[in-house]
């Protein structure tokens, strides 16, 4: 393929996903469609809680890097980095290494008609934690080592898209396997679950690709101890803009509205940002 039809396709690409895509993007979840295929996708993202640990109070952050590839325009995979203070006692207060995870997801089913799309897809992710298994909650998002596996469904219609995510969790730690048990009692599995939904508020009408967009997002969390009895259930409203087709800022806020599981903390501030490159996996030879 020449250069010029590289940048052709790329550009009547973007087109296509700022309009149609833009609004299933969440801030918390992943939507059942993929990065695009031979493209790469950089993800800078901090998490910000007010912390009440071993009787002190305190700011925690995690800090992540995430870098999605599609491999096609069925698989991608996603490495994550990530560093934090939250497991940490005062007064050593300082970011340092936490997890590293391997994310990858298939999307197995598409249905596209004018205007609105459905997509189907399934996901696997391995993360290794330097922390202890210290809570009830039991995240993806480096707090423990575990394997997760999971399935999302995301419908689109105009400017309104709605995406399920249901994911079975193991937790490896390393007392789970102990002949007699340890000496914490925590689960080691959980059922977690989200609801999201997506609308696209600008531009109103859409002209060209560079119009940058502004998305409103509310997603609803929760999870379910299986071998241990605890629930929670939260709200994270965030908004969005996509700029140039490319580029994301995602500012979000995340509350319990009720549940009786032992967390870190039941409310936290995210904030992230994306950058696009199409077609950065392509071939740049002339014919």
């Amino acid at each position: 393929m020449s250069i010029n039809k590289i940048y052709i396709t790329a550009f009547v690409f973007s087109i296509f996903y700022n309009v149609v895509c833009a609004q299933e993007l969440y801030v918390l979840n992943d939507p059942a469609s993929n990065v695009p295929a031979k493209s790469l996708n950089l993800k800078y993202a901090g998490k910000y809680v007010n912390e009440s640990f071993r009787g002190h109070k305190h700011l925690g952050t995690r800090q992540m890097l995430e870098a999605g590839m599609g491999l096609s325009k069925s698989l991608m995979i996603r490495p994550s980095l990530t560093f934090s203070n939250m497991y940490k006692v005062y007064p050593d207060r300082q970011l340092n290494f936490e997890s590293v995870g391997l994310y990858a997801k298939w999307r197995w089913l598409s249905v596209d008609e004018i205007h609105k799309h459905f997509r189907a897809a399934f996901f696997l992710k391995g993360i290794y934690s330097s922390n202890n298994l210290l809570f009830d909650e039991l995240t993806g998002e480096g707090d423990q080592s575990a394997f997760q596996a999971g399935l999302i469904l995301t419908q689109l219609v105009n400017k309104l898209a709605v995406s399920s995510t249901f994911t079975w969790q193991e937790v490896l730690d390393s007392e789970r396997w102990l002949k007699y048990g340890g000496s914490r009692n925590f689960g080691y599995r959980s059922f977690n679950y989200a609801l999201s939904t997506g609308y696209l508020i600008l531009p109103r009408k859409y002209s060209n690709y560079r119009q940058t967009n502004f998305n409103a997002y509310i997603e609803i969390l929760g999870s379910r101890g299986i071998d241990r009895q605890y629930q929670f259930i939260d709200l994270a409203p965030a908004l969005q803009l996509i700029i140039n087709s490319s580029s994301k800022l995602n500012l979000g806020y995340r509350f319990q509205l009720a549940g009786n599981a032992f967390r870190m903390a039941q409310t936290g501030f995210n904030i992230s940002f994306e950058q696009t490159f199409l077609n950065a996996f392509g071939d740049k030879k002339n014919d």
